[in-house]
C-alpha cells in the first residue's frame, strides 16, 4: 500500500513536471509560429492585435521574391561555406589544442592554459580594430577567409572538449602505449571517437555562431557576391525600412532551416554529451 502511494505520487509529480515543461515549450515558440505565419500573410496583417500564430492566408509568392528580388541563393551558399568551413577547421584546432592540455604533459602546461583561456574574458568588440588591422596586413579584407580564420578558434570550447576528454580512462591510453601508439594514434583513434558528443556540441556552437555572424560580414566584406546570409535579410528590408515585413519574414524563416536541421542531425549527440558529462574514470 505504501509503494503504490509513493508511486502515485511519483507519477503526479512526473506528470506535474512534463506539465511546466510543455507550457514553457509552447511559449518558447510562440515567436516562431508568428513568423511563418506572417510569412504567408499580407504585410498589414503582420501588425495586427492580438497577433495570429497561425496562418490565415498562404500567400506564397513572398518565398518567391526572396528569390526572384534578391541573390539569395548567393547569400545562402557563402554562409554554408563560411559556417562549415569554420565548423570543420574550428573542430580540428579545438580538439588538438583540448588533448594538448587535457593528456600531455609539458613544462609550464598550467600557465599556458590560464593565459589562453584568459581569452574567454576579451571581449570581441574590443578586439575589432587591431583584428581587422591584421586582416588588412594579410589582404585578407573583402575575402570570406577573413571571417574563418577568426573564427575557427574558439577558448570555451577548448574548456569544454578539455574538460571532457578529462573523464576518458587513462586506461585506454595506457593499452595504446603498450601497442607502441604515439600522441597523434592516440588522439586520432581514442580520443577523437569517444569525444563526439561534445565535439558535436562544440561543431554546433560554431556553426550557429558563425552563421548568425552580422558585424564580421558587414567590416570586413564590400562586394554583395561575398556578402552572407544575415547582410541578405538587412537587404530585404530595402531603403529607409520600405521592403515587405512578409518578405524579410520569408527570408527570416528560410535562414533558420539550416540550423534546426543540424539541430535535429545532433540531438542524439547532445543528449549523450550531457549525460556523459563528469563522469570519472
Amino acid at each position: 500500500m505504501i509503494m503504490n502511494k509513493e508511486k502515485a505520487g511519483r507519477n503526479i509529480r512526473q506528470g506535474i513536471l512534463i506539465l511546466i515543461l510543455g507550457f514553457y515549450c509552447i511559449i518558447s515558440l510562440l515567436p516562431f509560429f508568428w513568423t511563418f505565419s506572417s510569412s504567408l500573410r499580407l504585410p498589414t496583417e503582420s501588425y495586427k492585435m492580438p497577433p495570429s500564430f497561425f496562418p490565415t492566408d498562404f500567400h506564397y509568392q513572398h518565398y518567391i521574391s526572396v528569390f526572384t528580388h534578391f541573390p539569395f541563393f548567393r547569400f545562402i551558399s557563402n554562409s554554408l561555406f563560411v559556417s562549415f568551413t569554420i565548423m570543420i577547421l574550428s573542430l580540428g584546432v579545438t580538439t588538438m589544442a583540448a588533448y594538448s592540455f587535457a593528456r600531455i604533459d609539458f613544462r609550464g602546461k598550467k600557465v599556458f592554459f590560464v593565459v589562453f583561456m584568459s581569452g574567454m574574458m576579451v571581449s570581441h568588440y574590443a578586439t575589432m580594430i587591431s583584428l581587422y588591422i591584421v586582416m588588412s596586413k594579410l589582404h585578407l579584407v573583402g575575402s570570406l577567409w577573413a571571417l574563418i580564420i577568426p573564427g575557427t578558434i574558439h577558448p570555451f570550447h577548448i574548456f569544454l572538449v578539455r574538460q571532457f576528454m578529462m573523464t576518458i580512462p587513462k586506461s585506454y591510453e595506457e593499452a595504446a602505449e603498450i601497442e607502441g601508439c604515439g600522441h597523434f594514434v592516440i588522439y586520432w583513434k581514442i580520443m577523437v571517437p569517444m569525444s563526439k558528443p561534445v565535439m558535436m556540441i562544440a561543431g554546433l556552437q560554431a556553426f550557429i555562431g558563425s552563421w548568425n555572424d552580422f558585424l564580421g560580414p558587414l567590416i570586413y566584406l564590400s562586394n554583395w557576391d561575398k556578402m552572407t546570409l544575415p547582410i541578405g535579410i538587412r537587404l530585404l528590408n530595402g531603403y529607409m525600412g520600405t521592403g515587405s515585413m512578409s518578405v524579410i519574414l520569408a527570408g527570416i524563416t528560410l535562414s533558420l532551416i539550416m540550423p534546426i536541421t543540424l539541430y535535429l542531425f545532433g540531438q542524439r549527440y547532445l543528449i549523450k554529451g550531457i549525460a556523459l558529462t563528469g563522469i570519472k574514470s
